[in-house]
């Protein structure tokens, strides 16, 4: 029991050393690079300003490309040059950043663009996501052994063995639609100030790995977030990313089992329904196409007695046909 306590403890432990480090690479080896790009973003909106009256057709449009390439690398030119100072790559976000490479989420807002970090996060994620794949293993037993808990509580209340399965289930969902689907909604409605719907909407397209990238945490540049406000969001993810799994397994669980279930009831109605109409066409065959039943095997015994009594009766009649016929013949002497 210590010992299993022990690796689950360590294997936390070196999941989040594992986060901390890959956020640690990946904010010194981009945060140059988008410095340089939010710089370039500066000067190119500062001359447009200056000079949008005098400016060509192409000189407009390739002010357009320049506008949707920063856009697309994360940097968007908009307020004042505060905001410009603000870091997509900062620890908050590098972390959020190497939660959702190893969880796949991807949602392709941030990416890293220098080389370095390119290559860097290749190797992260090689390893990365089969470490997520064990962590999230270990938290679904923990929830499994809270609900083996609940349900041996239950079962020493006296309850029956199918209510307890049901209230154990019923527990495991609700709970886990409160803590990591509804709170984190309104959670979301107030700090991104979106609507609850699509709080909801997030929160679920986050945690099944859909990761569309229409909804990101921390994007929008109007508003004020606080201090490691995506790390406490990377952490919301990497658990419910466990609670989910596990959810899908059950369903997928249920899934089979009614399939088998309906199986083997659409094989007995096959059976019942051949079954009878066998006996509907023995009723309907004529009287001389119904085999004869089979006489039973004689006794042991049987044949000798019934050999002797056939040559008695064969004798008997033998005697009679003799007395008949010399009775005849004496009648026949004495009328001549």
């Amino acid at each position: 029991m210590c010992s299993g306590k022990l690796q689950t403890a360590l294997l936390v432990a070196g999941y989040f050393v594992y986060l901390l480090v890959g956020a640690a690479v990946f904010q010194a080896l981009e945060r140059t690079a988008e410095k340089q790009e939010k710089m370039a973003a500066a000067q190119m909106k500062e001359a447009f300003l200056q000079n949008f009256t005098q400016l060509t057709v192409a000189e407009m449009e390739q002010f357009m490309k320049n506008l949707i390439e920063a856009i697309q690398n994360g940097v968007y030119p908009v307020g004042n040059e505060s905001q410009f100072e603000e870091s997509n790559w900062d620890f908050s976000n590098s972390f959020f950043f190497a939660g959702t490479v190893v969880s796949t989420i991807g949602y392709g807002t941030l990416h890293p663009k220098t080389a370095g970090g390119q290559i860097f996060c290749v190797f992260f994620a090689l390893f990365g996501i089969p470490l997520n794949i064990v962590f999230l293993h270990r938290v679904g037993k923990m929830l499994s052994l809270l609900c083996k808990k609940l349900g041996k509580f239950l079962y020493e209340k006296g309850m029956r063995k199918k209510k307890i399965t049901f209230l154990t289930l019923l527990f495991f969902l609700a709970t886990g639609i409160l803590v990591f689907l509804c709170l984190p909604s309104v959670f979301f409605q107030i700090t991104e100030g979106w609507s609850y719907s699509e709080g909801i909407y997030f929160a679920f397209i986050t945690l099944s790995t859909i990761g569309f990238g229409d909804y990101v945490v921390g994007k929008q540049s109007d508003r004020k977030y606080f201090s490691y406000y995506r790390v406490l969001v990377a952490v919301w993810i990497l658990f419910g990313l466990a609670w989910i799994a596990l959810l899908f397994n059950l369903l997928t669980t249920v899934l089979e089992d009614t399939e088998k279930i309906i199986v083997k009831d659409l094989q007995q109605i096959g059976k019942v329904s051949k079954d009878k109409v066998g006996s509907q066409q023995r009723r309907c065959w004529p009287v001389q196409f119904i085999p004869e039943e089979e006489p039973l095997p004689p006794r042991a015994g049987g044949d000798a007695h019934k050999m002797e009594s056939l040559t008695a009766d064969s004798e008997h009649t033998k005697n009679e046909k003799k007395v008949f016929s010399n009775s005849k013949t004496i009648a026949i002497r004495c009328e001549n």
